[in-house]
């Protein structure tokens, strides 16, 4: 996978830092050079001095063919410009913009851009750590609509089939760790046993369903 990175701050270098290592062929651009330093040793992708939103520069970035762009700069309004370009004229098939101000993601959305925000993750990773302490959110998918949450089998669902969570478009038990950390993709037969531990994706709307199917 090909992926720009404008924007070489923590995020653009962190994430530049976890793509390589993962394969991926990165390019990141900033205005500053001096950013690069925040970039560590082994990095293997390729950097460009300029704005971000700039034609020459992107087009020097190899945007035509490029599978992804991340706009991570200090400015919601340059990534969200940033993303808008690449998706509609470059065609870019994904086009995501860090966003500050979490209030504006829905008008983003709207216009084909893909926002994250860390503020509206941080609170709501925050709040569910102060409201049950079983559920730990190990990952977020789409624009943070759903969580993928790790649970441990509180003693009283121990016995129960693992539908007993299932709600069609809510909630779903996508895979579960038994001992010996044995994993598994259960099936609606499968039995939740002692010490099993379960990953379960839930859409945020339904998340207080599952805090009450878990306190039972």
């Amino acid at each position: 996978m090909k992926v720009i990175i404008v924007g070489c701050g923590k995020m653009g270098s962190e994430l530049a830092r976890a793509l390589c290592e993962r394969g991926d062929e990165v390019v990141i651009i900033d205005s500053n050079e001096k950013s690069f330093e925040l970039l560590w040793k082994g990095f293997t992708g390729t950097k460009l001095v300029g704005i971000g939103f700039d034609k020459e520069v992107l087009e020097s970035s190899g945007i035509e063919t490029a599978d992804a762009i991340v706009s991570c700069t200090h400015l919601d309004e340059t990534n969200a410009l940033i993303a808008r370009m690449s998706w509609q004229r470059y065609r870019v098939p994904r086009a995501i913009a860090r966003l500050y101000d979490p209030r504006k993601a829905s008008i983003y959305n709207t216009l084909g851009i893909q926002t994250i925000s860390t503020t509206t993750w941080g609170i709501r990773k925050v709040t569910q750590l102060l409201s049950y302490k079983q559920l730990d959110s190990v990952a977020q998918l789409g624009n943070d609509d759903i969580d993928v949450v790790r649970v441990d089998i509180p003693i009283l669902l121990q016995g129960k089939p693992i539908n007993y969570f299932n709600r069609p478009g809510e909630i779903q038990v996508v895979m579960i760790q038994q001992q010996g950390n044995k994993i598994r993709i259960p099936t609606d037969g499968t039995i939740m046993q002692k010490d099993d531990v379960l990953h379960i994706a839930v859409a945020n709307s339904a998340m207080d369903t599952l805090k009450d199917l878990i306190s039972l």
